[in-house]
């Protein structure tokens, strides 16, 4: 994942619908006065009150409207500040990010950004990256906020998920996506954190969609979530699965300081998961994907090059 130059064409894994990240509102409304939420005074490190855009194409200064020891919540002045469900909602969801991946950077803190009407579609950056003052940050915009569900709880969960999959285990970059895309490890991803912040109705409409989702890659016809992410999700250790897959590629996939030097092939990606497992997942994956001569090659070399995944 490159934050800092490109804005995802996103995929948006919801709990009812699917939808395109980058693409741009049209209506803007009148702004509102937004107004500084007391924090709670237990909490320590106080975010700016105020903070100027500077990536990509936005140019709006943000207000603080809210923030725990987990989050800092910005709004911009289209956003009515009658919307407050952002506020402890995202607050679980990076306190169960940091329970579960560990933390992110010095900063305990998700800053998160939210456009009502102009900058449709969402991005993430995080603590490895300048552009957004190396901050883990997620800014999402959508004509409606009104309630967490759908797209509108589905995209701020989603952009979380590539600072996890993207900057965990002080590794910056993730190999995989170029076999899973922008959205098939956001798939699970939401569902589990959706299942772990008690929002088990919107993770059961996340887990139906997806019996009838299917991708075109890496072959025609491919279900990423029903045939391989949550079988082995289930059998190996759920969330404890996902994040020993990250961190065994930080502490013996390729880097180059800390930023991994190039991406998995498809033997490796099956590799790394049955070590993650601690089972040989080749079974699964020929459900799931097939299984080519090539990656049959890559996948015995895999286990020459990196002997210390178990299974």
């Amino acid at each position: 994942m490159k934050f800092k130059k490109i804005i995802l064409l996103c995929t948006l894994i919801t709990a009812a619908t699917v939808h395109n990240s980058c693409g741009k509102s049209k209506n803007n409304v009148a702004p509102a006065p937004v107004t500084v939420i007391k924090p709670d005074t237990n909490k320590i490190g106080v975010p700016p009150k105020t903070w100027q855009e500077h990536w990509f194409e936005h140019k709006l200064l943000l207000h603080l409207v809210y923030y725990d020891k987990n989050t800092a919540v910005y709004y911009d002045d289209n956003m009515e500040t009658s919307v407050t469900w952002p506020y402890k909602t995202m607050s679980a969801v990076w306190a169960y990010a940091k329970k579960t991946y560990g933390l992110f950077g010095d900063s305990t803190k998700l800053y998160c950004v939210f456009h009502k009407g102009t900058y449709g579609g969402g991005h993430p950056a995080s603590y490895f990256d300048d552009s957004h003052d190396y901050r883990n940050t997620i800014d999402c915009g959508l004509d409606d906020w009104t309630a967490p569900t759908g797209q509108q709880i589905g995209m701020p969960i989603h952009e979380t998920g590539h600072i996890v999959s993207g900057a965990s285990h002080g590794v910056k970059g993730s190999p995989s996506d170029a076999l899973w895309g922008d959205s098939k490890f956001m798939e699970i991803y939401n569902y589990d954190v959706l299942m772990n912040i008690g929002m088990k109705d919107e993770a059961g409409r996340v887990y139906e969609q997806m019996q009838s989702q299917y991708d075109d890659f890496p072959v025609p016809h491919v279900q990423w979530f029903k045939n391989w992410f949550y079988p082995i999700y289930s059998k190996y250790g759920k969330a404890q699965l996902l994040n020993k897959y990250f961190d065994l590629l930080a502490k013996y996939y390729p880097k180059n300081g800390k930023e991994y030097a190039h991406d998995l092939n498809w033997g490796e990606f099956i590799h790394f998961w049955s070590g993650a497992a601690g089972a040989n997942l080749k079974a699964q994956a020929t459900i799931a994907f097939g299984w080519k001569d090539e990656w049959e090659t890559q996948f015995k070399q895999a286990q020459v090059d990196f002997p210390n995944l178990k299974y």
